[in-house]
């Protein structure tokens, strides 16, 4: 009796190639019409999002990115049945996320979607079982890294070097010394490493996203990841409100408080809403920060790889023996490749008009990948079981190092700007 073995590929090879497909589709003049969400009163509700030619929009949006990610569990050789049935059930959950993200109360506070993805799929994972058949479907990695590799079109090194070299010098100053402190804090309170890891990395670069890119690095544990982001999501909605609060009570420049809030504040949504309570001046300034903060993703990514395969000792048991380079290239992230090449491509290849025409396009599907994968978080992770296992440790260490970013950066702030 014969059997055939299945070419699969590894998942950061099949988001490689999923982010370039579409990528090039788009390129190649396929964009999506961004659906709407925004909305202010259950007038609006109805009038701008549940219109028929709104609902459509929603619907083909669905269909391309069922196809992407059906053709993402063909490439790694998981069962399309299962995934079928789950990927609809996330989708709608994620666009409800959409909705309520849309309104204008939450707009104004600067909530993004990627909060009430995650909230909804806690509610239905903590109060309802799911069958173990449909967790195994959802495919939480995959849609995290398309996201990443699709924001990589967003971080145009052009942009970042016209608006000068002292958003980067303060990029580089914060980053390094706020990773460094953090990583610190939770060796001294004897965090796990994982988290370790994800929440030096969330706090001093860009938050969500550098702790998913982290755990991709170091191919973390999803529900320490999950317990990670909670704690950057709940914290930069307080932070966003009260620092332009403090800054005006203290009589900052605008120069100052944006340098203040972008390098501080770990959600890019945050950033800008807090921005715009301050000024025009403090959210330009605000926004280079944090997109000079986004252009060392990529490189954290790779050292962060190098660095845990060396203290991790994959290539055996004796603690000395070093790794070869094929087992740390075995470990490095390679959808980290796909974003390093996005940003290239639209950073020197791709027309200033051709990027203009699909940027809208491609954000969108940049932020409903992350939405789909927070939803995906929420439904396999149990809250209560989440916060016991890990202890409060990692909360002190996060908080610990937070306030610490917080107060260099505006020493850095006051120094550069």
């Amino acid at each position: 009796m014969s059997s055939t073995k299945k070419l699969t590929l590894h998942e950061d090879w099949a988001v490689v190639i999923l982010g370039s497909l579409i990528i090039l589709l788009s390129i190649g003049g396929l964009t999506l019409t961004v659906p709407v969400f925004s909305w202010a009163s259950a007038d609006q509700l109805f009038t701008n999002v549940f219109n028929a030619a709104n609902l459509a929009t929603i619907g083909i949006q669905f269909l391309f990115v069922f196809v992407i990610a059906a053709l993402g569990a063909l490439l790694m050789g998981k069962p399309l049945k299962n995934y079928a049935i789950m990927f609809p059930f996330v989708y709608v959950l994620t666009i409800i996320a959409l909705i309520i993200a849309g309104n204008i109360h939450a707009k104004t506070y600067g909530i993004e979607a990627v909060i009430f993805s995650l909230a909804i799929g806690l509610v239905i994972g903590n109060f309802f079982k799911l069958p173990e058949w449909l967790k195994s479907a959802l495919s939480t990695e995959l849609y995290v890294k398309v996201g990443l590799v699709l924001l990589g079109t967003s971080v145009i090194f052009s942009d970042i070097l016209k608006a000068g070299s002292l958003g980067l010098i303060q990029a580089l100053l914060v980053v390094t010394s706020v990773w460094y402190f953090a990583f610190w804090v939770c060796k001294k309170l004897k965090v796990d490493d994982e988290i370790a890891m994800m929440i030096s990395s969330a706090v001093s670069i860009c938050g969500v996203s550098a702790a998913i890119a982290t755990a991709g690095a170091i191919k973390g544990d999803s529900k320490k990841l999950s317990y990670v982001i909670s704690m950057v999501l709940i914290t930069a909605v307080p932070m966003m409100i009260f620092m332009p609060m403090i800054a005006h009570y203290f009589h900052f420049s605008q120069e100052v408080t944006g340098a203040w809030l972008g390098g501080s504040i770990d959600t890019t949504g945050a950033v800008v809403a807090s921005g715009s309570l301050v000024g025009e001046i403090a959210l330009k300034v605000s926004t280079i920060v944090k997109f000079s903060q986004n252009v060392l993703l990529g490189i954290a990514a790779f050292a962060i790889s190098i660095y845990w395969t060396y203290t991790k000792h994959p290539a055996g048991t004796d603690p000395d023996k070093k790794p070869t380079l094929k087992v740390i290239w075995e470990r490095f992230p390679k959808f980290v490749l796909g974003f390093i090449g996005a940003s290239l491509l639209f950073s020197f290849v791709v027309s200033a008009e051709t990027g203009a025409h699909i940027k809208d396009s491609l954000k969108n599907l940049q932020g409903l990948w992350f939405a789909l994968a927070f939803t995906s978080i929420g439904l396999e992770t149990n809250f209560a079981e989440l916060f016991k296992e890990n202890s409060k440790k990692p909360l002190y260490a996060f908080l610990i190092a937070q306030t610490f970013n917080v107060f260099i950066t505006l020493a850095i702030a006051f120094v550069l700007f």
